[in-house]
C-alpha cells in the first residue's frame, strides 16, 4: 500500500504492518545535504509491500543529477531490509516536479519570504566574524578548526567565507575534489544548499569560480570592487539555506574594507573575535580591525593569539614571532569599555596545524591531543559558555 510523501498517519490506517515499519524506519535516513529527514522532506514517494515480502521504496530527489543521490539511494536500502530483511528491498529513484521542489523551498524558509536574510536582527543564531588586522595570521585556519570544535560540542554551525579574494575555506574542511578545486553546492530552484564537512555547513565564493580550460579553478583571481563585495555576502545570507544554525561563523578577509563594512550593515548583531600574532608591532594593526567592528555597532568578545611559542623537546619555547602582542591588542580593546575583552587563548606554533590545514583535516578532529588543538578547544568553549546579550535585539513581547 503507497505511503504518499512520508505521511504517517495515513499508513497506519491502511497499510500492512511490512509498510508501516518500513516507512518508519525511513525516518532515520537524513538528507545529507539538507540535513532533514527524507521523511520530513516528501522526499519519500511511496512504500508497497508485495506478497513475496519484498518491499518497493520509492524516492524523489530534489534535481536531476544530485549529488547525494548514491549515498540516498544507499541509506533507503539499509533502512528498508532493516525490516524487511536482507536483499528483500528495492529502491526506485524519481525527481520531483517544480511543484513539489517548489513546495519545498517554502517549508524551508518557515514561512519567510526568498533572498530574506535569517540572521538579521531578531536571530535566534549567534553569528561570531572572525577578523584580523592583516593576512597571514592564520585567521582561516582558527575559523575552520573553531566551527569544528563547536560542531563537536553538539551544536549546528555555518561557515560563510567572506575572505572573497583570498578564499580558503573549502580547502581548510577538506571540501575540494582531486584537482584541489572547491566542491560545487547544490541548488534546488533559487535555493543553494551549502556542503557539509565535519558537521559544518560551508559557503564560498570558490564553490562559484569556473575553471578555465584546461586550468584549475582554485588558481582565478577574483578581482571585484566593493559593490559585487557587498553583494556577494548579501547573497550567501539570503540564498543559502543554512537551516537552524546555533552559530554562524564569518571568516572576514584582513584588514577594515568593504567586507568590514558590509558585515555591519548584513549583521549588526555580530560578534567579533579578532586573530593577532605574538609579535608586539601586530597589536596596532590588530586593534583597527576591533575599532572597526565597534564603528558598525558590534561588539568584540575575544582576541586569539595565534603562532604563540614553539615547544622544543627540552621543555623551553622557542617565540619564533616574540610574546605578548595577543595580550596587548586585548588590553587596548579594553580601554573604555564596560566589559574587558579576554584573551580567549594562544594558540601555539604547531606542525599538526599546519599539516591539518593542507590535507583539509582540521587538527582539532585529526589529532585533538595536539597543543594548538586544545588552545582552540578552549576557544570553542568559551564562546559556547558565552551568554548572549540582548543589547540592539528585538524582543517579540507585548506588555498589557
Amino acid at each position: 500500500m503507497p505511503a504518499e510523501g512520508g505521511d504517517t498517519t495515513g499508513a497506519s490506517a491502511t497499510g500492512t504492518d511490512l509498510e508501516r515499519g518500513v516507512l518508519a524506519a525511513l525516518a532515520s535516513v537524513i538528507d545529507p545535504e539538507i540535513r532533514k529527514p527524507i521523511t520530513e522532506l516528501d522526499m519519500v514517494a511511496g512504500v508497497e509491500a508485495g506478497a513475496d515480502g519484498r518491499v518497493r521504496v520509492d524516492v524523489r530527489l530534489t534535481i536531476v543529477g544530485c549529488p547525494a543521490s548514491d549515498r540516498i539511494e544507499r541509506d533507503v536500502r539499509a533502512a528498508a531490509e532493516q525490516v524487511a530483511g536482507p536483499g528483500n528491498a528495492d529502491v526506485v529513484l524519481s525527481v520531483m516536479t517544480p511543484a513539489q521542489r517548489q513546495a519545498l523551498t517554502e517549508r524551508l524558509r518557515g514561512g519567510r519570504a526568498a533572498r530574506t536574510n535569517p540572521f538579521g536582527p531578531g536571530t535566534l543564531t549567534r553569528v561570531i566574524a572572525v577578523t584580523s588586522g592583516k593576512g597571514g595570521v592564520g585567521k582561516s585556519t582558527i575559523t575552520a578548526n573553531l566551527a569544528v570544535a563547536l560542531a563537536a560540542r553538539g551544536l549546528a554551525v555555518g561557515v560563510v567565507d567572506a575572505d572573497v579574494h583570498g578564499y580558503s575555506i573549502p580547502g581548510l574542511l577538506g571540501l575540494v575534489d582531486d584537482r584541489g578545486d572547491a566542491v560545487k553546492p547544490t541548488r534546488v530552484d533559487d535555493m543553494i544548499l551549502p556542503p557539509v564537512a565535519h558537521g559544518v555547513k560551508v559557503i564560498s565564493i570558490g564553490m562559484f569560480v569556473e575553471a578555465p580550460e584546461g586550468g584549475r579553478a582554485s588558481s582565478v583571481a577574483v578581482a571585484w570592487r566593493g559593490p559585487m563585495l557587498h553583494r556577494t555576502l548579501s547573497q550567501f545570507l539570503t540564498d543559502v539555506y543554512f537551516g537552524d544554525l546555533d552559530v554562524l561563523l564569518v571568516d572576514l578577509p584582513p584588514g577594515t574594507g568593504d567586507i568590514a563594512i558590509s558585515l555591519g550593515q548584513l549583521l549588526p548583531n555580530a560578534e567579533v573575535v579578532v586573530v593577532t600574532t605574538p609579535q608586539p608591532a601586530a597589536a596596532d594593526v590588530a586593534e583597527r580591525s576591533g575599532v572597526v567592528a565597534r564603528q558598525t555597532g558590534q561588539q568584540v568578545v575575544g582576541v586569539v593569539e595565534n603562532m604563540a611559542g614553539l615547544p622544543a623537546p627540552d621543555g623551553s619555547v622557542l617565540e619564533l614571532f616574540g610574546a605578548g602582542g595577543g595580550a596587548e591588542v586585548a588590553r587596548r580593546l579594553s580601554e573604555g569599555q564596560d566589559e574587558p575583552v579576554p584573551l580567549l587563548a594562544s594558540v601555539p606554533l604547531s606542525v599538526a596545524l599546519r599539516r591539518g590545514g593542507d590535507d583539509g583535516l582540521p587538527v582539532v578532529a585529526a589529532e585533538p591531543d595536539d597543543p594548538a588543538a586544545r588552545a582552540i578547544e578552549q576557544v570553542a568553549a568559551a564562546l559556547a559558555a558565552r551568554p548572549r546579550s540582548l543589547q540592539g535585539r528585538r524582543l517579540d513581547v507585548s506588555v498589557r
